[in-house]
């Protein structure tokens, strides 16, 4: 009889174990799946054990497939480039794109070393100064080197940043304002079906002169170009935000809010404690596409106000016509692409972390 007990107690005690094993992993699965590293969700479960014929298949689905995808893809395209000619040459292949990419990572090394070593000799130079006379008055310049291609994305990153934020912190108000308030939404609704088809093309010029015009040139606080471009992203940017956030809002359970009301909330508190909560996966969706509109609203100001960053970078190359521009291009093309792919992937871990999902 207790061998019995023993035995049985054993047997619970696994099924425990396995039972929170499985619980953790479909845990980690789901955090890996937002932000796409699905993939490594059945290896983990092939390493504990589980069902290693299904998790094959699923190994297959989810990484098998897209490889295989991708690799088609660069056969097709390694054969169709040399096939198409340009008055810069032949279409340049995957090898060539590859190889260009570590010239920019090779050139952007160079850069790096330049700026080291003439920070380095203006230090020997001061302390050489200071050795000779110590109320000597010395001074630190600024590198004045070319912006390199990684240069050129930490700037656009930063500008696509400032104009989605700019852009979210007047969306999500006036998208719960709109939400909540029937008179609200009749008055803004009209503005944002005027303005919401405009192009960036449309709105870079005015939103250049008005910098221009408003910004002083005196050692501003930030560059003309930063401004120029990150408030024409605000611009082009926050209508999928205020939309969603409004249309969040408005189909929030009215029970929900009748007991706010019942329980005497006051506005803010209600709104913080009922709506936004209700609210929040339309309020990310609605972020999640202003960030990827922002991104290629900027990549198009940036080349036609010639301001810093990979649109210029693109632009710049076009206008040099060399036998490398074409593969540069390209380059910045899967560049743009992947980083497109990357924001996205940030925001669906952020609502995954702020929000109630499988995952958190």
């Amino acid at each position: 009889m207790t061998s019995l007990t023993d035995t049985a107690a054993a047997d619970l005690a696994r099924a425990q174990r396995k039972a929170r094993r499985a619980q953790t992993l479909n845990r980690i699965a789901g955090t890996l799946g937002v932000i796409g590293l699905g993939w490594l969700a059945p290896l983990l479960r092939l390493a504990a054990g589980e069902n290693p014929r299904q998790q094959g298949i699923e190994l297959w689905r989810q990484m098998g497939i897209p490889l295989t995808a991708i690799l088609l893809f660069l056969a097709a395209w390694g054969w169709a480039a040399p096939q198409v000619h340009t008055s810069l040459g032949a279409i340049p292949g995957p090898a060539q794109v590859w190889e260009q990419a570590t010239n920019l990572y090779a050139d952007h090394k160079a850069e790096r070393a330049k700026e080291a070593a003439y920070y380095e000799r203006q230090a020997k130079r001061n302390a050489d100064k200071l050795a000779a006379n110590p109320a000597a008055e010395v001074r630190t310049l600024p590198y004045a080197g070319k912006p390199t291609y990684l240069d050129q994305i930490v700037t656009s990153l930063k500008t696509v940043f400032t104009g989605f934020l700019l852009g979210a912190l007047v969306a999500v108000p006036l998208g719960v304002a709109c939400g909540l308030s029937s008179t609200v939404n009749a008055a803004i609704n009209p503005l944002i079906q005027i303005f919401k088809p405009v192009s960036p093309l449309a709105w870079l010029p005015l939103v250049t002169m008005v910098v221009s015009a408003t910004v002083s040139s005196d050692n501003p606080l930030f560059e003309k170009s930063f401004l120029t471009s990150a408030i024409t992203v605000t611009l082009c940017s926050l209508w999928p935000t205020l939309i969603n956030t409004a249309v969040g809002v408005s189909s929030i359970d009215k029970d929900l809010m009748n007991v706010g009301k019942v329980l005497q909330l006051s506005g803010f508190t209600m709104v913080r404690r009922l709506v936004l909560p209700s609210a929040l996966p339309y309020i990310f969706t609605g972020l999640r596409l202003s960030l990827g509109v922002g991104w290629m609203v900027l990549i198009a100001a940036e080349m036609l106000a010639q301001n810093p960053g990979l649109g210029k970078f693109v632009w710049d190359e076009f206008q040099n016509g060399s036998a490398n521009s074409l593969a540069k291009i390209m380059v910045a093309v899967f560049t743009i692409g992947l980083i497109g792919f990357l924001l996205d992937r940030v925001m669906l871990a952020f609502q995954s972390a702020v929000s109630h999902s499988p995952a958190r």
